[in-house]
């Protein structure tokens, strides 16, 4: 793994824990598009992605999020992760893809995520 992705990763979950849209906007160029495949559709543009990524706002202190690069490239990354949420309890597998502009900012960035059963 390159120190940019772990750097962009670090990024990505202090964004999550803090909500605070200068985070938000370190990750992303101003024309990223976000796609979260779910039936709302893509995110476009770095407004609309701190709007919707503020209306999620999870507690940093209700989850815990691990993950492991799969791909990397100078262009592209494909990462698995996992998200434990603590109130409710709950699980997800997560598979992100992020690809890269020249100043190392994600441009298009597709994730999708499933529940995993408690049982």
């Amino acid at each position: 793994m390159s120190d940019r992705l772990d750097q962009w990763m670090d990024g990505y979950v202090l964004a999550w824990s803090s909500n605070d849209a200068e985070h938000i906007r370190a990750l992303f160029t101003d024309d990223a598009v976000y796609d979260p495949q779910t039936a709302g559709g893509e995110w476009d543009g770095i407004d609309e992605i701190v709007a919707n990524w503020q209306e999620i706002d999870d507690s940093e202190d209700n989850w815990d999020f691990e993950w492991l690069a799969l791909v990397e490239t100078d262009e592209l990354a494909v990462i698995t992760g996992r998200t434990r949420y603590f109130e409710p309890e709950a699980s997800y597998r997560n598979l992100f893809i992020i690809r890269f502009a020249e100043d190392d900012r994600c441009y298009d960035f597709t994730e999708w995520y499933i529940e995993e059963d408690a049982g």
